[in-house]
């Protein structure tokens, strides 16, 4: 079939424009806020004799040496001297105009990174251009690019925008005077262009006070439309899910234990919640084994006793069985009709599962993203909980929610957001401030802290000899592992070749394996040898990192603990110590220790405080991939610290209640220039 032709009133798009469309670069608008990441200092030309190690400079030299070299590999070399000193050049990817622009006798201007060569200082790599031209009067702009894309190009886009968009303030003078905020224009063109008398360290370390009206603009951007968000949600219906109280009553009564009192406190703001005509939109922060889902179960029945459906969605089917497991003991006895749904049920039960779903005879649905498919229909579903719902991808998050917003009444259902991982005060401010918050801040009676070990894998025979002490007291141990099989690059112990080594070591224990890559029943299997006492030591992969109960478990041992993050690490030290006695958790790691490894193991030597290590794991691994959202695309902060901006989140949220209620069509206006689309991506 021939291609249609292209229709006379599209304009085809360029190479250049596709790779600015890549980087978001569209509209004048765009273009002006796409702000340098670093500068160059070109201004002025060094002697040669002053370079030093480290440090990037420019300089100007006659080429008294030029050649192609094959040893120790194939490059181009270059010596220019300038009567001060003689400076090395080399390049180990190069074209043949290169080698002619460094011809012998030519003077040339280089710039680059300094560092010692075996004869002196040397660059590899560096910027060269013909000598003798007028040198810049401003520090150079170097913006995020994308490949293909040179600077020159995208500086000529963006100076053409600045002539072309508007620059005009959004922000009200009432505003920028009491922050004492330099005019918008003003903080876009210095940033652009910085004038010769302005502090490079100032421009580099974010501290100059146009960089300042930027991190508020985005701040106040961001605080905008998170508002807006819970207005409107303010304005959506939901079903109101009071209840009657008798199955919540009954739940209570079954339980075999009591609740603490932050579990009883939580449980009082979402029953509040879930009785308003509007949708919930609760977080629930719980450390590890604090008792999140007995919460969750008690909102599932004060939903259920209202006429409504609850769908739980949990990350892993190893957490979706455990749910479902748990929360049939508590509530089938009552008359609750419980379904799970995941990708790996055979095809007779998942039609049976779906006719329950879409008659409204299931009442409480426990499932993977299996939960999400299209064909997946609800009767009426009015609560959603997602477990450890940063694990989830943004637009997974939305997915589910909107199985309940199907019918002509266009009601919203209420949902629950769970999450062992505690989000720390400044992340709270900046990205959930449309959110209610519920925290349990304390643990269940009985439990005791899990005492932490560094070990070096050298001492990998104590580790074991420990292994079988704890089996001889009638206990069991996690052995946990980074990787299934062999990787060539990475070198790590294994699942597979740890469980036959361990095998082989201790031949009288019985040693089990689970990991990723094992189908649902045999998985489903080993876990229930595991709780039944059949299995003595499990070898694991992450699969056990959440949800997996096993009170008889006191000791876990984790492989190359270094390799795992610090949320990863305190998730899998949560599996045990919920019993009543010692437990111990064995880091085992391979030396010589990187910074942040290291930093990360003494984190977790340091505190088992949830709050503390998602603290410090936040400092290490920024915004975005703490929450589970790098994968989106979307930069959550370009230009604020979390780290060094908490004031200016302070001032940015009190600017946005102040906009909202007194300046509506500048707050507007100022959402238009910052967010651009983000606002759905940011409510998730």
């Amino acid at each position: 079939m021939r291609p249609s032709p292209l229709r006379a009133d599209v304009k085809p798009v360029s190479l250049i424009e596709r790779k600015l469309l890549h980087l978001g670069l569209k509209d004048p608008q765009d273009f002006v806020v796409h702000l340098p990441i670093r500068y160059e200092d070109e201004t002025r030309i060094v002697p040669i004799v002053s370079l030093r190690a480290g440090q990037t400079a420019q300089v100007e030299g006659q080429v008294v040496r030029s050649e192609v070299q094959f040893r120790p590999r194939r490059q181009l070399f270059a010596l220019i001297e300038d009567g001060t000193g003689e400076l090395a050049l080399r390049w180990l990817n190069f074209y043949p105009s290169q080698h002619k622009q460094l011809a012998v006798g030519k003077r040339v201007r280089v710039r680059g990174d300094v560092r010692a060569g075996f004869s002196g200082c040397e660059m590899v790599h560096p910027k060269v251009t013909t000598a003798g031209g007028d040198l810049p009067n401003a520090l150079t702009p170097v913006y995020p690019t994308t490949n293909g894309l040179m600077q020159s190009t995208l500086r000529r886009a963006i100076d053409q925008a600045l002539n072309e968009a508007d620059l005009s303030d959004t922000l009200p003078p009432e505003i920028c005077a009491r922050y004492e905020l330099v005019p918008f224009a003003q903080a876009i063109r210095v940033l652009h262009h910085p004038p010769p008398d302005v502090s490079y360290s100032d421009l580099i370390e974010h501290g100059h006070p146009a960089w300042r009206r930027i991190k508020f603009d985005e701040l106040l951007a961001q605080q905008l439309s998170l508002a807006a968000a819970r207005a409107a949600r303010l304005k959506q219906r939901a079903h109101p899910l009071a209840g009657n109280g008798g199955l919540v009553a009954a739940l209570l009564r079954q339980l075999p234990f009591a609740l603490t009192a932050a579990q009883e406190r939580v449980v009082a703001e979402i029953r509040h919640d879930l009785s308003q005509s509007f949708p919930m939109h609760r977080l629930l922060q719980g450390d590890v084994g604090s008792g999140k889902t007995v919460v969750a179960a008690l909102a599932a029945a004060q939903a259920i006793a209202s006429g409504s459906q609850v769908a739980i969605m949990a990350p892993t089917e190893i957490l979706a069985e455990q749910h479902f497991q748990k929360l049939a003991a508590w509530l089938e006895p009552l008359g609750v009709e419980i379904v799970w749904l995941t990708g790996s049920i055979n095809a007779k039960a998942r039609r049976q599962v779906a006719e329950a779903m879409a008659s409204g005879q299931a009442q409480l649905i426990i499932g993977t993203q299996a939960l999400i498919q299209d064909k997946v229909v609800f009767a009426h579903l009015d609560l959603v909980v997602l477990d450890e719902q940063h694990r989830f991808g943004v637009g997974q998050r939305l997915q589910l929610s909107r199985k309940g917003e199907a019918g002509s009444d266009a009601l919203i259902p209420h949902q629950l957001s769970m999450s062992a991982t505690p989000i720390p005060r400044t992340l709270a401010m900046t990205f959930f401030a449309d959110l209610d918050v519920s925290v349990i801040d304390e643990l269940p009676p009985g439990r005791s802290p899990v005492l932490t070990k560094l070990v070096a894998d050298t001492r990998r025979d104590e580790v074991m000899s420990r292994v079988v002490d704890e089996i001889r007291l009638g206990r069991q141990a996690y052995w946990v592992c980074p990787l299934v099989e062999e990787s060539e690059v990475l070198q790590l112990q294994t699942a597979v070749d740890t469980h036959a080594r361990l095998v082989q070591a201790l031949p009288d224990l019985r040693v089990g394996l689970v990991h990723g890559r094992l189908k649902s029943a045999d998985k489903a299997c080993v876990m229930q040898d595991f709780r039944d006492g059949r299995i003595d030591v499990l070898v694991a992969t992450t699969v056990i990192e959440v949800g997996v109960d096993i009170p008889n478990a006191s000791l876990m041992v984790i492989e190359h603990a270094e390799r795992f993050g610090l949320a990863q690490l305190h998730q899998l030290r949560g599996r045990i110590g919920r019993g009543t006695v010692q437990s111990v958790c064995v880091l085992m790691y391979q030396a010589p220790l990187s910074q942040i490894a290291r930093q990360r193991l003494r984190a977790m030597y340091e505190t088992a405080d949830g709050f503390e290590i998602a603290r410090r794991d936040l400092e290490q691994r920024g915004p975005g991939e703490f929450l589970g959202v790098r994968q989106s695309g979307l930069e959550l902060l370009r230009f604020a610290s979390l780290e060094t901006d908490a004031r200016i989140v302070l001032q940015a949220q009190d600017a946005a209640r102040e906009m909202r209620a007194d300046f509506p069509a500048q707050a507007q206006a100022h959402l238009a220039r910052w967010m651009r689309g983000k606002q759905d991506f940011l409510r998730t």
